[in-house]
């Protein structure tokens, strides 16, 4: 029988870094578009003080939204004596009580859209002017 001796096949060279198509590698003589450096804009106090703005607001508000449809939807299960209790025709308070929620729900929409614009969009602006972010 002949015996296979197997060949010696010289290793490919493998490039530096695995890419797709090229995306990630760098090119000689190609600069990565210059813009604002965004993780220290992330990380500046300018930013963190405007994340906790608006996270004191929006929380607050959604906390008093979820008390409030709780206490709706308690009272709907345990008080079905006050919820039946008619105020006018057939307008009973827990109806009264339901489109108030559709009301609260519109009026924390346009509260929060009047407290963005005058606290929220200035110091946005302010932030992207110091960043040079055109509009």
């Amino acid at each position: 029988m002949t015996e296979v001796v197997p060949r010696r096949v010289a290793p490919r060279p493998r490039p530096a870094s695995a890419t797709f198509g090229g995306i990630g590698a760098e090119q000689p003589g190609v600069e990565p578009p210059a813009g604002p450096d965004f993780a220290a804009l992330h990380a500046g106090p300018e930013f963190t003080r405007l994340r906790a703005r608006f996270r004191r607001f929006a929380f607050a508000l959604t906390a008093l939204f979820l008390l409030w449809y709780l206490g709706y939807v308690l009272l709907a299960a345990y008080a079905h004596e006050l919820m039946a209790i008619r105020l006018t025709g057939s307008i009973t308070v827990g109806l009264a009580l339901g489109l108030l929620q559709f009301a609260s729900t519109i009026a924390i929409t346009a509260l929060y859209v009047r407290w963005a614009r005058r606290r929220l969009d200035p110091a946005v602006a302010a932030l992207r002017a110091d960043a040079g972010v055109d509009r």
